[in-house]
């Protein structure tokens, strides 16, 4: 591992278990453990880290002086990368999807804020960019420069999330998991025992195309996973009262904050397949808190 990462790394707090507590998961025999990334640190935090690490001691392994990368304008990966860049003395350019507007999202301030160059690209121009996916495949990258697709989604990101699997210490039959790229889905799936299933919960609209994308990362075929896309509540980054409402209630029973992008999507969607009987009794569930808590800003009540 390269030396500054190393020392980046060393500043990042434990991501631990917690069991929760909660009187519905009783009446339906489901035990319930949260693995806490959010834990990890404040911006770069859950699997933005995770998919980050390898990548990032890749590009300065290779001497590369700037990342650029892509996103929307809530972007938790730019937004991780723009600071991890700053951290790290590197250069960062985020090629963000769609026209500016008149004033920049909270995210895209940070981001401006560390030094990040933000280019506004075209939605067409930027589906274009989705198809590169190495880290030098970028047309006219110039000497120092190092391209990360949509999300960090490539195949060293995988190996940070496979980390995450090996510090689960208690037996578990399903690891769940919110998914965005589908990256942070293929590398659990990839490091899970045979026996575990995972369940993954798009997080966008009109997701299906994400089972192609995951079996692409995949090291080999596996049948042990499954995309949800009944939950993402009119689409990424949308919400709706019933959303707001169970984040609400999950976070004053458990005191375990929640962001509307992701998590607490997974957790919404997992609680009602627990009322609809979907799992058997005396099952071990684990869902990935993924942190991203500066998407809390999105909420419009």
């Amino acid at each position: 591992m390269h030396p500054e990462l190393l020392k980046l790394e060393r500043t990042l707090s434990p991501s631990v278990l917690t069991k929760v507590d909660d009187a519905l998961l009783d009446k339906y025999q489901v035990e319930l453990w949260i693995k806490r990334d959010d834990l990890l640190h404040p911006i770069m935090s859950g699997n933005k880290w995770r998919k980050l690490k390898y990548s990032l001691n890749h590009a300065l392994n290779v001497g590369a002086e700037s990342l650029i990368s892509m996103g929307g304008a809530y972007s938790n990966h730019l937004h991780a990368l723009a600071y991890t860049g700053k951290r790290l003395g590197l250069k960062t350019i985020g090629l963000i999807r769609g026209e500016p507007a008149a004033t920049l999202t909270p995210s895209l301030s940070d981001m401006q804020a560390w030094g990040m160059e933000l280019r506004f690209v075209s939605r067409s121009e930027y589906r274009v960019l989705r198809q590169y996916k190495h880290w030098d495949a970028l047309p006219d990258l110039s000497a120092g420069q190092y391209w990360l697709p949509e999300g960090g989604a490539q195949t060293l990101a995988l190996q940070g999330v496979a980390e995450l699997v090996q510090e689960i210490d208690i037996a578990y039959d399903t690891l769940c998991v919110a998914c965005g790229t589908g990256a942070t889905l293929a590398g659990l799936v990839n490091a899970v025992p045979d026996k575990v299933s995972v369940l993954g919960f798009a997080a966008l609209k009109n997701a299906g195309f994400l089972t192609a994308d995951v079996n692409a990362l995949l090291v080999r075929p596996r049948a042990n996973w499954h995309i949800n896309l009944d939950y993402h509540c009119g689409g990424f980054a949308k919400t709706n009262a019933e959303l707001l409402a169970f984040m609400d209630e999950f976070e004053a029973r458990t005191q375990i904050p929640l962001e509307p992008v992701y998590t607490a999507k997974m957790l919404y969607g997992l609680y009602d397949l627990i009322q609809k009987r979907t799992f058997q009794p005396k099952q071990r569930i684990i869902a990935l808190h993924t942190g991203g808590l500066q998407g809390r800003r999105t909420i419009q009540r």
